[in-house]
């Protein structure tokens, strides 16, 4: 699913959006909806909270209200896999410089329409409805890593992050583990209070001691009771 957000005043503009979308949505087997304001209200901010894949359209009129909406799916939500086009009329927006992850801008006075068909296409090769990478933004670096890879995620004592163990390096992310594991897909599970292990990088379990071993010579050996029962089922039906 995929809400298109549409933020603009002008009713032209927004049957143009809104046609373009229907066109290039036509060659998608993808549900899609419509949002549409004419600025950056509290209806919008209450929006930012529905957990589905979003993209923004947004006429940069009111610079101030929509730079702090922009900082604050960004920055506040720690949301870095919506995306965000922004469309404007001769003047570049100088956002564009604070690396906030906007996929384009557009000058509605300039070749519009196959620009932003242009822009539309490119935020569709983005949408996945699996993700294969974990995507977020740490202390304004974007990493995109490779689920794939990714051996398990533990809690780092005393802190608000988590370290990432991947099978030759480690990264670390913002935020707890229940946020994390929205961001995963179902390989993955919290097997306890301080990590979310990747099942596919398993090698060996032993049941009595609870030992995991994964293919890069990790190991961990704390699992939940109730984990336990989960991770027996899915080695069953791999076997």
């Amino acid at each position: 699913m995929i809400d298109f957000i549409i933020i603009e005043d002008n009713l032209v503009y927004i049957n143009k959006y809104k046609l373009l979308v229907d066109k290039i949505m036509m060659n998608y087997d993808i549900e899609y909806d419509f949002f549409i304001f004419d600025k950056c209200s509290k209806e919008v901010f209450k929006l930012l909270k529905k957990e589905t894949f979003k993209i923004y359209l947004i006429n940069y009129k009111k610079k101030e209200e929509t730079n702090n909406m922009i900082r604050y799916i960004r920055e506040k939500q720690d949301d870095w896999q919506s995306l965000i086009l922004l469309l404007y009329i001769s003047k570049i927006p100088e956002i564009i410089k604070e690396n906030l992850f906007i996929i384009n801008s557009i000058d509605k006075s300039k070749y519009f329409e196959n620009n932003l068909l242009r822009s539309l296409q490119i935020c569709l090769k983005n949408y996945d409805q699996r993700p294969n990478a974990l995507k977020y933004c740490y202390k304004k670096v974007f990493y995109q890593i490779d689920y794939k890879d990714i051996i398990y995620i533990e809690k780092e004592q005393e802190n608000k992050r988590c370290i990432i163990k991947t099978i030759d390096k480690e990264y670390y992310i913002p935020g707890s583990l229940n946020k994390i594991q929205k961001l995963l897909d179902d390989r993955f599970l919290k097997c306890n209070k301080s990590h979310i292990i990747n099942m596919e990088q398993m090698s060996y379990y032993n049941k009595k001691t609870n030992l995991i071993k994964f293919r890069n010579g990790l190991e961990i050996t704390t699992l939940s009771r109730t984990k336990k029962k989960e991770l027996i089922n899915y080695l069953r039906c791999i076997n």
